[in-house]
C-alpha cells in the first residue's frame, strides 16, 4: 500500500492496524538536538485517547507510547524516530458479522474495489486509531515550532447545528466538546444526548488558529502553504471539506470586503488590519495568523438499522454493534493540530533554501 508517509523533508510513515498487535509512526528529517522524552508524545495522546467521556467510543486504550529509535540522553539524533503504541483491548470479534458486508459511510467497499481484500476488523488502515501515528509525529513537530515561538489551537467551532458565538480559549477544555463556547457546549450536549438517544451521530467544524509564524513559508504554485494544509487536513479520514481564512464566504463578499488592508504596525512592521485571506496570500504564508477550518462528518457507524449489500451484491439490512464514537469531532481537535503541525514544520525546513542570503548565512562560519 502505498500513500502512508506525509512531508518532504519533516516527513512521517505511519503503520499498523486498529486490531493488529501494534500502531505507530517513523518520524524522518527532524533535527538532532531537539529536547524530546515520551512524556511529550504522550500529552499530546492522552487529548485524542478513547474512553474520556461518554461522547468518545468505550474502548479502554491506554495508548502508552514507547520511543524505540532516534532519541539519546533526551535529544533527538537527527536518525528516524520510531514510536510505537500497543493494542490492547481489541474486541474483533464485534466485527465478524460485517466482514462479508459493507457499512454505508465506511471503506469497506471502495476498499475491497482497489485491493480485492480488506481487514474488516474495525477497518484496518482506514480506521480513525490510524491517527494515533499522526498525533504522535505531530507532537515532535510540536517541540520543533515551540522553539521558533509558533503556537497552535484547534477547537470545535460548531457541533451540528450548534455554533459557537464566543471565543473564550480557557473553555476549550471545560467541555467534553471542546467548544469555546460554555453556553454553546450547554446546548450541543443537549443536540448530542438526543441524538444518541435515536441511534444517530453527529458532525461538526473543528478550527484551527496558527500563530508566529514567519511571512514567506509556501510556493506559489503546486506547493501553496493552503493547498498543503488543505491535503494534510482532508487525509483525515472523517473530514469532508476545509476552509482557509474567510472560506466560502469570500465567494458572497465584493473585492473590498474581502482585501485586507495593509499597514505599517507601532513596531515598525508591515502588517494587516484584517485576515480575510487567513494568513495566506497566494499561497505563501503572510505573518498572521493562518486559520484553517475543517468540516467533520458524522460518525458513520451508527446503531440503527441500515439498507447495504453483501459482497456478493445481494440486498440486505445492517445493523452494527461494537465500540464506536458518537461524533469524531472531540478526539480529532489534536489530530487537527498535529496535521498542521506538520505541514508547518515541513515548511519551515524546505524555507532554509529559498533565499541565497540564507544558505550562506548557514555556510558562512
Amino acid at each position: 500500500m502505498a500513500g502512508s508517509s506525509f512531508g518532504t523533508i519533516f516527513r512521517i510513515t505511519t503503520w499498523g492496524e486498529s486490531h493488529g498487535p501494534s500502531i505507530g509512526v517513523v518520524v524522518d528529517g527532524c533535527p538532532a538536538g531537539l529536547f524530546l522524552s515520551e512524556e511529550d508524545i504522550q500529552m499530546q495522546l492522552n487529548r485524542r485517547r478513547p474512553g474520556q467521556s461518554r461522547y468518545s467510543t468505550p474502548r479502554n486504550e491506554a495508548d502508552r507510547v514507547h520511543i524505540l529509535s532516534g532519541i539519546f540522553e533526551g535529544r533527538t539524533t537527527g536518525t528516524p524516530i520510531a514510536m510505537e503504541v500497543i493494542n490492547e483491548t481489541q474486541r474483533s470479534k464485534d466485527y465478524s458479522k460485517i466482514a462479508n458486508s459493507y457499512r454505508p459511510g465506511h471503506a469497506d467497499y471502495t476498499f475491497d474495489q482497489k485491493y480485492g481484500f480488506r481487514d474488516y476488523r474495525g477497518g484496518g488502515r482506514s480506521s480513525g486509531r490510524e491517527t494515533i501515528g499522526r498525533v504522535a509525529g505531530g507532537a515532535v513537530a510540536m517541540k520543533l515550532l515551540e522553539q521558533l515561538g509558533i503556537s497552535i489551537t484547534a477547537y470545535a467551532s460548531s457541533i451540528g447545528p450548534v455554533t459557537a458565538n464566543t471565543f473564550c480559549p480557557e473553555e476549550i477544555d471545560n467541555n467534553p466538546f471542546h467548544l469555546p463556547d460554555a453556553k454553546a457546549a450547554a446546548m450541543a450536549q443537549e443536540y448530542v444526548d438526543r441524538m444518541m438517544e435515536e441511534k444517530e451521530s453527529s458532525g461538526g467544524v473543528i478550527e484551527c488558529r496558527i500563530m508566529g509564524v514567519p511571512a514567506g513559508l509556501g510556493d506559489p504554485v503546486f506547493e501553496k502553504l493552503d493547498a498543503n494544509l488543505s491535503k494534510a487536513l482532508v487525509s483525515i479520514g472523517a473530514v469532508k471539506g476545509i476552509e482557509i481564512g474567510d472560506g466560502f464566504a469570500a465567494a458572497h463578499a465584493v473585492g473590498s470586503e474581502n482585501n485586507d488592508s495593509f499597514y505599517i504596525n507601532e513596531d515598525g512592521n508591515t502588517a494587516k488590519k484584517t485576515n480575510h485571506a487567513g494568513g495566506i496570500l497566494g499561497g505563501i504564508s503572510d505573518g498572521d495568523t493562518i486559520i484553517v477550518r475543517a468540516a467533520v462528518k458524522p460518525t458513520p457507524s451508527i446503531f440503527r438499522p441500515q439498507q447495504t449489500i453483501s459482497r456478493n451484491k445481494e440486498p440486505m439490512e445492517l445493523t452494527i454493534k461494537g465500540r464506536h464514537d458518537p461524533l469524531i469531532v472531540p478526539r480529532a481537535v489534536v489530530v487537527v493540530e498535529a496535521m498542521c503541525a506538520l505541514t508547518i514544520a515541513d515548511s519551515l525546513l524546505l524555507n532554509m533554501t529559498a533565499q541565497m542570503d540564507g544558505v550562506l548565512r548557514f555556510y558562512n562560519k
